[in-house]
Order: C-alpha cells, then sequence, then structure tokens
C-alpha cells in the first residue's frame, strides 16, 4: 500500500462483500490483520459500518482492482485520495510581528523570564514570534540592547493576547506540578511564617520580662499615695 486510504474499515467491508481478493490483499490495502478481514466476512467484526466504494471516492482504479482479483499475488497500490488533502492535520504557520513590534519582543521575553521561568523556551519562541538564540541572549544579557530591556507584559505590547497568555502560563504551571510530584516535590499549603522566637526577632525569655514590668508597675501604682487629693 503505497498510501493511506480514508475509512479502512469501511472499505474493507465494501471490498469483502463486492469482490474476490483474498483476506490477506484486502488487509494489506486498508491497513488491517487478515484475521480482523476474516471478522469481518464473518459478521463479527463490523457489522454495523457500511461499506465504503474505494472506486467511487478515487482510491482505487477499477483496473487495479481487477488485476488484484486475477493474481491473488498482486498487492493493491492505492491512488491518492482527492479528500486526503482537505483532511490532513494544518501545520500553523509561525507566528507573524509586525515590524513596528519586533523590537517590542526582548521586553516580552524579559516579563517571562522574570514573572513565568517555568514557561519553555519553545512556548517562548511560539507565542512570541521569536527565536531560542534571542532568549537566550535576554536571559545572559548579552543582548545587543541589554541596557534598554525592561520587562512588560506581552498583552501590553501587543504580542500575544490575554487568551493566548493565560493558555501557555496553565500549560506550563501544569506541566511544572506534574515534574514536582515525580521528584517527589510538595508545595507547601497555607502559611508558611514562622514564630518570632525562631526568627530571633524576640527572644524567649522576653514576653516574660515584659509582664513582670507590667505587673510590678500595677502594684506600684496600687500603693503610691494621691499626692492630688486635697486633704478635709
Amino acid at each position: 500500500m503505497t498510501t493511506e486510504i480514508l475509512m479502512p474499515k469501511a472499505t474493507a467491508v465494501w471490498l469483502v462483500d463486492n469482490t474476490s481478493l483474498t483476506f490477506e490483499q484486502i488487509a494489506d490495502f486498508c491497513g488491517l490483520h487478515p484475521l480482523e478481514v476474516k471478522g469481518i466476512a464473518d459478521g463479527e467484526v463490523a457489522r454495523d459500518i457500511r461499506g465504503a466504494d474505494p472506486i467511487a471516492n478515487g482510491q482505487l482504479s477499477r483496473e487495479e482492482l481487477d488485476a488484484a482479483e486475477k493474481n491473488a499475488k498482486h498487492k493493491l497500490v492505492a491512488l491518492k485520495s482527492r479528500h486526503a488533502e482537505y483532511l490532513k492535520p494544518q501545520k500553523k504557520a509561525p507566528r507573524y510581528t509586525p515590524v513596528s513590534r519586533r523590537q517590542d519582543r526582548p521586553d516580552a521575553i524579559a516579563w517571562f523570564l522574570r514573572n513565568h521561568p517555568e514557561v519553555a523556551d519553545a512556548q517562548l519562541a511560539r507565542i512570541l514570534g521569536t527565536t531560542k538564540a534571542t532568549i537566550d541572549q535576554v536571559r545572559n544579557r548579552t543582548h545587543w540592547n541589554s541596557a534598554n530591556i525592561k520587562p512588560v507584559d506581552p498583552v501590553t505590547l501587543g504580542l500575544s493576547t490575554q487568551l493566548e497568555l493565560d493558555a501557555v502560563v496553565k500549560k506550563a504551571a501544569e506541566k511544572k506540578a506534574k515534574e514536582d510530584k515525580r521528584r517527589g516535590i510538595v508545595e507547601p499549603e497555607g502559611p508558611t511564617l514562622m514564630p518570632a522566637s525562631e526568627t530571633g526577632v524576640i527572644e524567649d525569655d522576653e514576653p516574660a520580662a515584659i509582664f513582670a514590668d507590667a505587673a510590678e508597675h500595677d502594684e506600684h501604682d496600687e500603693h503610691e499615695p494621691d499626692l492630688d487629693h486635697d486633704e478635709d
């Protein structure tokens, strides 16, 4: 088989029902296992699938089919389907950045490196329409304009939409979380502040001393005569 065909099982159903080809010939043409083709012939496989004529949809010529029916060793050669090109996944073209915006890309790269270092260089290159070499230059401060580069949100610069930015950040965060989990790194949950006594801000014996001074001051106030009270 020279090319993949559309609807292989449906095509196999039609060939089983309408030709004298061997199971091996049909399996080879449709990319299936001979036992699977036998199951189709026995009614055990693809019972609810309607047959698709490969001649009508331009995947097989009548001459090729006749030659295969006359020779059990002949392998069917598929024609290039006129529909195949439309069904192929289209590869996205590289992002085009207007000339007036290209000078802003280093600022956007710096913003990502400072705020979202978890985003991979390949993702940065894709969303900003830049190269890994430029990203490395900004990261290592070897870019020719390093002195003037300032981190700026790529959405503000018009280099990406907010939805694109959120999608890239979310994907990078999920990937990092999976890698951290695999390595056994667990992010702490909730507040992580240490007691003041452990940070050295307040010594352990200071609270007792403070309360002792306060108690002594209150006791002194109770025995202190009221000098401002006039005697009768």
